[in-house]
Formats: structure tokens, sequence, C-alpha cells
């Protein structure tokens, strides 16, 4: 599943090609989304100039007329931009065609992304309740100190938790507690506020750097300008299960912590 560095890689590529560009027509081939396009999309936005391209956590909004497009990229999505005209492929399943000549075009393959439209869309049920971006002020050590007080779950499924911070998805949380030395099975009560500083400082480093490398290519992940992303060929952890520990040459443990796969060293943390 695209992660907040896929998302931001994708905002950073289309957003250029969006603002100050004008919807000369909208092409659904296919509604049938995690929840259905809506059926006035196209009164919405034709004719309608694009003014901003935001991210909230993995949501990209796309700010047009009265409105924003709220897209979510699901498990398999991607938004890229296409001449206009060009020969639709499997799962291509939306064109928004700009008055440059261009489309941004959505494909899906397996239908679990968004496009919605708000016209308040930080109130919306999907953003309203979420914690803070990992990159701003808003986020640090003290706030996942705080927040875990009295919580027993393991510390890497309460750094996952979107009502914490946001976007720290499965990769990235299993690289950033690599990076702290903190094994992931701990619990997050348990953790001191001196160890959260450290992996608060981990995320945000770890996070920036892969939006820098253009995200972590699993599968079949590509950014708006349709290039793969980079991270990946720099992993410590995550997908090494029974690899040697890059930092200790000890064999990396696989476990299972919220029904997620999870890759972490007994020697490096604890």
């Amino acid at each position: 599943m695209p992660e907040l560095p896929e998302v931001e890689t994708t905002r950073r590529g289309i957003a250029p090609h969006l603002e100050g560009r004008t919807v000369t027509s909208l092409l659904v081939r296919d509604r049938r989304l995690r929840w259905p396009i809506p059926e006035d999309l196209a009164i919405q936005i034709e004719d309608q100039i694009f003014t901003a391209v935001r991210r909230r956590a993995k949501y990209l909004l796309l700010d047009i007329g009265g409105g924003t497009l709220i897209s979510h990229l699901g498990m398999s999505g991607n938004l890229r931009l296409v001449p206009v005209n060009t020969p639709v492929l499997k799962h291509e399943h939306v064109d928004i065609e700009l008055d440059s000549g261009m489309a941004l075009r959505y494909t899906d393959p397996r239908r679990f992304g968004a496009m919605l439209w708000s016209t308040d869309p930080l109130a919306h049920p999907l953003l309203a309740n979420l914690g803070p971006e990992p990159l701003t002020d808003a986020f640090d050590g003290n706030r996942l100190y705080q927040c875990s007080r009295g919580r027993s779950m393991a510390v890497k499924p309460f750094i996952m938790d979107n009502a914490v911070v946001v976007g720290v998805g499965n990769i990235y949380a299993t690289e950033a507690l690599f990076a702290a030395g903190i094994d992931p099975r701990r619990e997050a009560g348990r953790v001191s506020r001196a160890r959260y500083q450290r992996l608060a400082e981990e995320i945000k480093r770890i996070l920036a750097y892969a939006i820098e490398r253009g995200g972590t290519t699993l599968r079949d992940f590509t950014g708006g300008d349709g290039k793969p992303g980079y991270f990946q060929q720099e992993l410590f952890a995550y997908g090494r299960g029974g690899q040697m520990c890059k930092i200790c040459g000890t064999s990396l443990s696989e476990t299972r912590l919220g029904q997620r796969s999870s890759v972490f060293c007994r020697i490096c943390q604890r």
C-alpha cells in the first residue's frame, strides 16, 4: 500500500501540472472504487481551475473551484499525467482532462482507492480525527510519550495509529524502530521519554529521506511522473526476515504484530 512518502511523491509530481490549469472534461470509466465516485463530480469540476494540490496523511486534496477532490490511492492505485487520448489500459478508471492537453489518469487494479468531493475536506469523516503530521513541529517525542502512558499494546502498532501520528505505515514504522534501537514488541507504555524522542527523530528523518528518494517501490507503486521509488534498495529491516542484520550480522527475526509482519534484530533492538 502506498504510504506517506509515496503519496507525497505523487503530490509533488502532479502539482506543477495541475495548479492553475482548467479541467476541460472528466471521463469516468468505472465508479466502483472503495466508495462510488460521485455521480455529479463532472458538474463540480469541469470548467474549474485547480488552485492547490495538498496532502493530509495519505489523502491527496485537490482544491478546485468551490471544493476539494479527496483522493486515496488505496492498496494499488496511482495518479499520473498522460497526454490526452493516450490509449487506455485495463484498470485505468478515471481521466481528468486539462486545458494543457494533459490528463490526470487514475489507475487502481484492486479498486480500494477513493475519489470523493467535499467543500470542507478537513472536517470530512475520513480526515477529521487524524493525528498530527509527522514532519511538523506538532509531532515529537513528547507527544509519543504522553499518548503512550498506560498503553499495553506493542510500540509498533502504537506508532502506526493514525490518531497518534499520521502516515507511519508498516514499512517506515519497521525502519524507524530499527534505527532507534527499539524492539517493536515492547509495550508502548514502557518506552521512556528519551527513547521516544529518539524514535520521533528517526521517524522524521526516515520519512523525509524516503520522500527525497521517491518513496519505496513495492509491487507496482510509481510516482506522479511514472517513475519508481528507490528507498526499497536501502531498507534495513522491512521484508528482510531471516537475512543478515546490516549492523551486527545477526539473522533478523520476524513476527506478527497487529496482523502485520514485523522484522527486527534481537541484538540491536531492545
